[in-house]
């Protein structure tokens, strides 16, 4: 496997250069514009979506092939970088990406046209910090290198563990690193530690004698922050010029949903054939059944999700606020403050398009 390590934050300075340009640049898309932008046929509208490698956003797979919106052709692909994502979106040659949900403050205050439309799963487990067997306490972490995801939720979640176990980010070198590379890292002993979601964590835990969990993400804080899930982004290109078909879009997703809730066997045989998975990793992560998962993830319907974005009355689960996703936004925020990817404090309203959900919930 490759390893992609970067010091610093040489990576992300780049990304936001370069989309902020792109962003600025009226320019038409080079990258399959038919496709991305046009309708399929005179009855069917062409929607592009991309997503990492993970189980959690293998819904889109069952939407496309059990064609649960017949007035839409999703054209879903796998992009292992989210940033990359985020450049195609900013550059009007994608639509739709599924990320984890912590981007939106960064790109509101670079006025990047990529909005979080949905908050659509919670961490209930799946995601670990694991150090490496020399690692027999948190101080002995000092100095070392940590595996994550910079600027990513999993930068976040190691930095508030070691808030609490008496260390500092200052303390530790963050090395940028994907999924799949950062097992590679902690087998080989590259990184004293990481940040790892399932089935990743499990490979770490089963292929590198000594490692241990010391974290998870369904202890008491992670739960009542949610800091740790997924969401939807949409373009604002998209959200502005085809708001139907982004509505309709939306609309597919939560649709898919409801199909693997009622067919789970069929549906995580749909995603683990997609992302090239076997069946046993894609229930590790989202389950056999169809319901919450623990020690994986806890998958938002569009009830729940609507909820937890503060657009349709009621509580959403796990004690949740209704509209917890302002809390959300604020927390990462004042991280991203911390780490110097953001300047100030940002408005959730910069960053979020409620109107997608809205209007779905609202039927």
């Amino acid at each position: 496997m490759r390893l992609r390590f970067s010091t610093g934050f040489q990576f992300l300075s780049l990304w936001l250069i370069t989309i902020v340009a792109i962003a600025s640049c009226n320019t038409s898309p080079t990258i399959n514009p038919e496709e991305a932008q046009a309708p399929a046929s005179s009855e069917t509208e062409s929607v592009s979506v991309t997503l990492f490698s993970w189980p959690g956003y293998g819904f889109w797979f069952i939407a496309q092939e059990k064609n649960l919106v017949p007035e839409l052709e999703l054209d879903v692909s796998i992009l292992e970088d989210p940033y990359e994502s985020f450049s195609l979106m900013s550059s009007g040659q994608l639509d739709v990406t599924s990320s984890t949900v912590e981007y939106g403050p960064i790109a509101a205050e670079n006025e990047i046209p990529v909005k979080l439309v949905a908050y659509t799963n919670a961490s209930y487990g799946t995601d670990k910090i694991i150090v490496g067997p020399d690692i027999a306490s948190p101080e002995d972490l000092r100095g070392q290198k940590i595996a994550v995801l910079e600027g990513g939720l999993s930068q976040i979640y190691v930095a508030i563990w070691l808030e609490e176990n008496g260390l500092t980010i200052d303390d530790v070198e963050f090395v940028n690193v994907i999924m799949d590379d950062a097992v590679s890292a902690m087998i080989a002993g590259d990184v004293a530690a990481g940040a790892f979601w399932e089935p990743f964590g499990s490979q770490v835990l089963d292929n590198l004698e000594g490692a241990r969990v010391v974290a998870t993400s369904d202890e008491d804080y992670w739960i009542k922050t949610a800091l740790l899930g997924d969401g939807m982004y949409m373009s604002q290109q998209f959200l502005e010029e085809r708001p139907e078909a982004a509505r309709l879009t939306m609309d597919a997703y939560f649709k898919a949903v409801d199909y693997w809730k009622n067919n789970p066997e069929e549906s995580n045989q749909i995603i683990a054939d997609a992302l090239e998975f076997d069946l046993d990793s894609v229930e590790l992560v989202i389950g056999a059944d169809g319901t919450p998962k623990e020690d994986g993830l806890y998958v938002f319907g569009l009830e729940e999700a609507a909820q937890f974005m503060g657009v349709a009355e009621g509580s959403p689960p796990l004690e949740w606020q209704n509209g917890q996703i302002t809390n959300h936004w604020k927390l990462t925020n004042e991280w991203w403050v911390k780490f110097g990817l953001n300047n100030e404090m940002v408005e959730p309203d910069a960053g979020i398009s409620y109107e997608p959900i809205a209007s779905l919930a609202g039927e």
